[in-house]
């Protein structure tokens, strides 16, 4: 899965994906973004059809939900069951971005002995993933645009596409986000491919798990406001343990 990742600034981004300043959403570096606030993501503008920077609330909303209320764990959509589950199967073929990021963080649970009693307690020590060369990385996105029921604007919503790890990642974690290399950015947002399964596929073939890297941090992107450059420091170089 992923729940927290960090977010390029606005600058490196257009810099990154040629974006036109049309857009009127400034972003700013972010190293501890987590589910239900705004980010930064990239979309065909649908009048322009050129790329757009645009902000989206992390969690889709789909566009037929009624509750005043989001629905819950909406920020990953599992690769899997994309194609099928009624959350996901229209934004897979109708509606889909790119999440720009730096890299993103998970949990490996590992044992030590408790210092004062000797007892084995299990922990889970955060690891930041990113490319091995630094560059900045685009998930695959879904998206959505919802209205809440007592409000006439309507609201950019977005998920996260999810799937099995691999590579050095799964000396992490079970799951990653899919990560796509640049040769299928194009395509993954192409309105015109829109059959289910090809875009499955796709995703498949343009994953590259070997470009990736991890180390651990310290336990400070555990806090839900903490920020900073600190946050992916390698704990080796960290001036004090988790």
């Amino acid at each position: 899965m992923c729940g927290r990742y960090v977010s390029p600034g606005q600058a490196a981004i257009e810099r990154e994906w040629h974006v036109g300043r049309h857009n009127n959403n400034p972003f700013e570096r972010r190293f501890n973004v987590q589910p239900s606030t705004e980010v930064p993501i990239l979309r065909l503008h649908p009048g322009l059809r050129e790329l757009e920077l645009a902000a989206a609330r992390w969690g889709l909303i789909p566009n037929w939900w009624k509750e005043s209320k989001p629905p819950k764990f909406a920020f990953n959509a599992r690769l899997e069951e994309a194609a099928s589950k009624p959350m996901w199967r229209h934004p897979l073929r109708h509606a889909r971005c790119l999440i720009p990021a730096e890299g993103w963080y998970e949990w490996q649970a590992l044992e030590r002995p408790d210092p004062a009693t000797g007892e084995v307690r299990t922990f889970k020590q955060p690891h930041f993933i990113c490319r091995r060369d630094a560059r900045l990385v685009c998930f695959a996105g879904l998206m959505s645009n919802w209205s809440p029921p007592d409000a006439a604007e309507r609201r950019l919503t977005c998920a996260i596409l999810t799937t099995a790890a691999a590579g050095p990642v799964a000396e992490v974690n079970d799951r990653m986000p899919v990560v796509l290399d640049g040769w299928a950015h194009d395509e993954w947002l192409d309105p015109a491919f829109d059959d289910a399964e090809r875009i499955v596929q796709l995703v498949r073939r343009h994953v590259q798990p070997g470009e990736l890297v991890h180390y651990p941090v310290r336990t400070l992107v555990n806090g839900s406001r903490a920020e900073g450059q600190e946050l992916i420091e390698p704990l080796a170089s960290a001036h004090s343990d988790p």
